[in-house]
């Protein structure tokens, strides 16, 4: 599988891979929100995501993120103007 997405993502920094692999994850960071720091759309984070995990748990992500108002900007309610929950990084 070459995606020349693949090949961006593998020449970013490890923490960054980290990172972007981490907020794909996340339930309340948009796609949007990896899209403006890294340059991926949401089918760049799929493709990415394939690849980088093991099938079951490509499926467990995608069951997760399909249709998640809160992965999706367009989707989410306007009152929403964050990425993350206000308690998740702790300080």
């Amino acid at each position: 599988m070459s995606h020349a997405c693949v090949k961006r993502f593998h020449r970013l920094p490890g923490d960054e891979q980290s990172r972007l692999i981490e907020m794909a994850w996340e339930d309340r960071t948009p796609f949007e929100a990896i899209e403006t720091l890294f340059g991926l759309t949401e089918s760049d984070v799929i493709k990415i995501m394939r690849h980088q995990l093991k099938p079951a748990s490509f499926r467990l992500w995608r069951q997760r993120v399909s249709g998640r108002n809160t992965k999706h900007r367009a989707l989410r309610s306007p009152d929403v103007m964050r990425g993350y929950c206000p308690t998740q990084y702790k300080r």
